[in-house]
C-alpha cells in the first residue's frame, strides 16, 4: 500500500519561502498523480495543486497567486512543494495525497478529495509577521 509522508513545515517569518517534501512509500510499479491541500485552523481543507504522474501536467488553485510550484522526483518517489512569499495566511497543515486511478489522470481535481486515493498526516506550516 502506498505511503505518503509530508515534511518540510516550520515556523518562518513572512516573506521567506519553503519548500515542503512528500516521499512515498510502497509505490512498487503504481502510476500516480500528486496533489497538495492545506487547512489552516477552523477551516475546511482547500487544495493547492496537483502534478501529474509524469510531472508535465501541473494546475493550481487559482486564488495562490503564483506562489506555489509542484515538481516531482520519480527516481526518488519525492514530490514537493516550493512556496515563496509567505504570507500568514499561508499558516496551515500541508497535506499530500496521490491518486492512483488512471481514470483521474492526469491530474485529479483538488476540489473533489473522493478522487485522492492515500493521504499523508500533515506538516504543519506557520508564518509570523
Amino acid at each position: 500500500q502506498l505511503q505518503l509522508v509530508e515534511s518540510g513545515g516550520e515556523l518562518v517569518q513572512a516573506w521567506d519561502s519553503l519548500r515542503l517534501s512528500c516521499a512515498a512509500s510502497g509505490v512498487g510499479p503504481l502510476n500516480y498523480a500528486i496533489g497538495w491541500f492545506r487547512q489552516a485552523s477552523g477551516e475546511e481543507r482547500e487544495g493547492v495543486s496537483c502534478i501529474s504522474q509524469s510531472g508535465d501536467v501541473t494546475n493550481y488553485a487559482d486564488s495562490l497567486e503564483g506562489r506555489f510550484t509542484s515538481s516531482r522526483d520519480n527516481a526518488n518517489n519525492t514530490s514537493y512543494l516550493q512556496i515563496d512569499g509567505l504570507k500568514p495566511e499561508d499558516t496551515a497543515i500541508y497535506y499530500c495525497a496521490a491518486s492512483v486511478r488512471p481514470r483521474n489522470f492526469p491530474c485529479p481535481q483538488t476540489t473533489r478529495e473522493g478522487r485522492w486515493d492515500f493521504w499523508g498526516r500533515g506538516t504543519q506550516v506557520t508564518v509570523s509577521t
